[in-house]
């Protein structure tokens, strides 16, 4: 082992175990070199080596400092047992949260969207006044479901960037991703049926297994490693699953992303109980490495993974545009979508069809994703330097959201109301697990400019924090 990565094991251990909180100062390169004996090049190479792990944090003109989340465990949490598959009732707790999202005075540390400020939507107003202009009249009814098939050229266009062969005729277009999940669900699912959800889990995956009457068994999710495989195959052995909703990339609200490894064991793992696997994937594109993370989708050789996408996150947030590659529940999920909501506007699919063909949606991208890296780095600096050592949260790999978990004893539905007496606004824990657990974490959204509006809303709950101990 070289000297630099043997210095770096060191210092690793130190952080990992807890020794050297989030936010601490890390001695000087100077200091360093005389205390082990090594020159310059070794320090900086050891610094960068920390800062690769997501361990350290280089400030300005300052030095290097203790990251969050660098003092969470490396290792599984404990065994989580298997819960017994119960009915949902959370709307009443997540409408109650959601509706300070709308006020605009307040800051949207708890936001589900992020700002429409990065968003080309000048450059996509002209792709839909073209659209309208050139409409065929017989569109409304060609386009109906499956939807307009340029479009849909497109959309297969993207999986092919995938390395996925997407036929065109199993993608149909839908209001949202939203749609195109709970459609997914009606389509292999009745009432009192048992569904494999995420624990934490997407709020409105909760709301959705509520609406139609469905059990839940909850899998937990681990910030760092994702999806417990062993306690999805416990559950399969011992309950009659009928499909599992579950998010592979960017998972919200974790962040977490399935290595490669597990999603090609999950759908393995699905494809031996022949369950189907509803995978929401919003965020993939939205990823801070040079390549997009596969989804499970890649790795579906049966027709199994019902693959739902949007484009909300990534490029025109309002106008309600989403889709399916459904697999061998295609003519199932087409029929659905005409029994009801008959179709998705006509013109904006013309229009998002025309963008995506003319308007530089990949140069888009890399723009939104610097935009969201860099604050992200803005948000992992206000959490070390405002928030109490002992908030822990892993640094994730793209999309926009961090998963905060504070010391045991904050209550986070009393931090909500509380920091929304400040006028600012984070999503609770609570909202995204059926037995309404995770009472000491929160969501809070980085998909907004840095401003000084923002940096003074972390000051703030680092107070609300620190008066909670």
């Amino acid at each position: 082992m070289k000297r630099y990565q043997a210095l770096a094991d060191t210092m690793a251990a130190e952080i990992r175990a807890g020794r050297l909180a989030v936010g601490t100062r890390l001695p000087s390169v100077r200091h360093l070199t005389t205390q082990y004996g090594v020159g310059q090049s070794t320090v900086f190479r050891a610094y960068y080596l920390l800062e690769e792990w997501g361990l350290i944090r280089a400030r300005e003109r300052s030095g290097y400092y203790v990251a969050p989340g660098a003092t969470l465990p490396p290792q599984a949490p404990p065994p989580v047992p298997l819960t017994e598959p119960a009915p949902i009732d959370v709307s009443s707790l997540v409408f109650s949260v959601l509706d300070a999202v709308k006020r605009p005075d307040i800051v949207p540390l708890g936001s589900a969207f992020p700002s429409p400020a990065l968003f080309p939507l000048a450059r996509l107003a002209k792709s839909l006044a073209h659209a309208a202009r050139m409409l065929d009249p017989w569109s409304t009814v060609v386009d109906m479901p499956p939807g307009n098939e340029q479009l849909r050229r497109q959309i297969a266009l993207r999986y092919i960037g995938m390395g996925i062969a997407q036929p065109v005729d199993e993608l149909i277009v839908t209001n949202g991703a939203m749609e195109a999940l709970t459609l997914c669900l009606m389509a292999v699912t009745k009432p009192g049926d048992v569904v494999a959800i995420e624990s934490p889990c997407f709020y409105a995956a909760l709301q959705a297994v509520e609406h139609l009457g469905l059990r839940a068994v909850e899998i937990p999710v681990d910030p760092r490693d994702g999806l417990d495989l062993d306690v999805l195959a416990e559950a399969l052995d011992k309950h009659p699953v009928r499909a599992c909703w579950f998010m592979t990339n960017f998972q919200n609200p974790t962040g977490v992303t399935l290595a490669v490894e597990k999603k090609r064991a999950l759908v393995a793992l699905l494809a031996k109980h022949e369950v189907p696997l509803i995978e929401d994937d919003v965020y993939g594109e939205l990823h801070f490495a040079q390549d997009r993370p596969p989804p499970a989708k890649a790795f579906d050789t049966k027709g199994l993974v019902m693959h739902c996408a949007s484009l909300s996150k990534t490029l025109a947030p309002g106008y309600r545009l989403g889709w399916v590659a459904a697999g061998r529940h295609a003519g199932a999920i087409r029929r659905l979508k005409l029994m009801t909501s008959i179709s998705t506007s006509i013109p904006i699919q013309a229009g998002i069809a025309d963008y995506l063909q003319h308007g530089g949606f990949d140069k888009h991208l890399r723009k939104l994703r610097g935009a969201l890296l860099a604050q992200r780095d803005a948000m992992e600096q206000a959490i070390a330097r405002w928030l109490p050592p002992d908030v822990a949260c892993v640094r994730p790999d793209g999309g926009y959201f961090m998963w905060l978990q504070l010391a045991g004893h904050v209550d986070a539905m009393q931090l909500h109301r509380r920091a929304l007496e400040h006028g600012i606004n984070v999503t609770p824990g609570p909202i995204f697990s059926a037995r309404h657990a995770f009472g000491n974490h929160v969501r809070i959204n980085f998909g907004h400019p840095w401003s000084p509006q923002i940096e003074s809303a972390m000051k703030t709950l680092g107070t609300l924090l620190r008066a909670a101990s």
